[in-house]
């Protein structure tokens, strides 16, 4: 059988445990992103996490340890800036993101030069996922994910109506800070295997595919999570089956995944 093929390999099934805690973390917190319509802020950051890995390599540091606090930094100075009237939040998107990849590549080309290791940062290598960063990002992912289910009572409230979570008491920027937080980790954790290109897909999909379907925030949050570590899954037994790179097959499952969504949508509510 094909899938206990795929088991017989350690490189795969790290990829496939690590990828399902990305793929659950990335749906949970992808639904308060695209409800509060912020959901391009995991490609923003994706952005700062290549330019991040890529001076680690460069100087011959460890990535992952370099690259997670640089991105929650900068996710941090995304929420600051995004709230100043002046800097929209899709600008301060750019501004950041673009800036940050611009000094990656400056200092790549200053050094080391497009090496595999940089290559595999921006299009994502199950190869490059050493035993070391699985156990480091199954850590991580399992803290996100407790921290989501913690607070997910006021996660709720600040994405459906923060003026009103505001006026009972609840300390709204905190909480946004939070979500910030959990999604540059996530987006780090996840761009090992998807790439920095792709990483955002794993936000965006999950959400809206189960908003076809479901109208009420934790049936679309349940719905998510689910259809995000299916098409995880599928897309790496593609991957495996028909010898595609992990992260588009990913993401091709994902795009069939969301037209089967809007479908069974248009049958059931008849728009």
């Amino acid at each position: 059988m094909m899938l206990a093929e795929m088991l017989s390999y350690p490189f795969l099934v790290r990829a496939l445990v690590v990828g399902v805690l990305v793929s659950l973390c990335s749906s949970l917190l992808g639904v308060s992103l695209v409800l509060k319509r912020y959901s391009m802020i995991g490609d923003g950051l994706s952005h700062v996490g290549f330019g991040a890995l890529a001076v680690a390599t460069a100087f011959n540091v460890a990535p992952l340890a370099v690259a997670v606090p640089v991105v929650v930094v900068s996710a941090v100075l995304l929420l600051r800036l995004s709230q100043n009237s002046r800097i929209k939040g899709d600008a301060a998107i750019a501004m950041i993101s673009s800036g940050a990849l611009a000094v990656g590549v400056i200092v790549i080309s200053l050094t080391t030069g497009m090496n595999t290791d940089v290559s595999n940062y921006m299009f994502g290598s199950i190869l490059s996922l050493s035993t070391a960063d699985a156990r480091f990002s199954a850590v991580l992912s399992a803290a996100v994910l407790a921290l989501f289910i913690l607070f997910y009572p006021r996660i709720f409230a600040v994405t459906f109506d923060e003026t009103f979570a505001r006026a009972t008491g609840t300390r709204t920027g905190v909480y946004n800070m939070l979500i910030a937080v959990l999604t540059a980790v996530t987006v780090v954790l996840g761009m090992r295997m998807m790439g920095a290109l792709l990483i955002s897909s794993l936000i965006i999909f999950p959400p809206l595919s189960a908003m076809r379907v479901c109208r009420t925030f934790k049936s679309v949050v349940i719905c998510s999570a689910v259809d995000s570590v299916a098409c995880f899954a599928a897309g790496m037994l593609c991957s495996y089956a028909l010898e595609l790179p992990t992260g588009p097959a990913v993401v091709a499952v994902n795009m069939l995944a969301f037209g089967a969504f809007a479908l069974a949508g248009r049958l059931k509510h008849g728009k």
